[in-house]
């Protein structure tokens, strides 16, 4: 079973989640029965999960497909020495990326039939 892991976030507060078995030698232990103290806050073990995310964006927001909206949709495990960690495998989560386009006219035919 993974352990618990907490998290503090910039505010203060406890942000507690299960978190993965690291496989490593070293390992976070925690005080007595409860959760272990993760060594980041909650937002800084996201800022990898942002970054991803922000780089999925640019790449499907590049002008190419031209979707109406972008869709993302990570699997996410928090770590109490890694922060949080894009999951493997499908059974754990993965990347799922949605790209959608409304029925009608493109935007470049809506801009090309007002004159104004």
């Amino acid at each position: 079973m993974d352990a618990l892991v907490e998290f503090k976030t910039e505010d203060g507060a406890l942000v507690v989640v299960e978190g993965v078995d690291e496989e490593s030698g070293a390992r976070m232990v925690s005080r007595g029965d409860g959760p272990a103290q993760a060594a980041r806050t909650f937002e800084s073990a996201l800022d990898g999960v942002r970054a991803a995310a922000e780089s999925a964006l640019r790449v499907f927001r590049d002008g190419t497909l031209k979707p109406d909206s972008v869709e993302l949709e990570f699997g996410v495990k928090l770590s109490a020495e890694a922060g949080a960690v894009i999951a493997k495998g499908a059974a754990e989560g993965h990347l799922v990326v949605k790209l959608n386009w409304s029925p009608g006219p493109s935007r470049s035919d809506a801009q090309a039939a007002d004159p104004s």
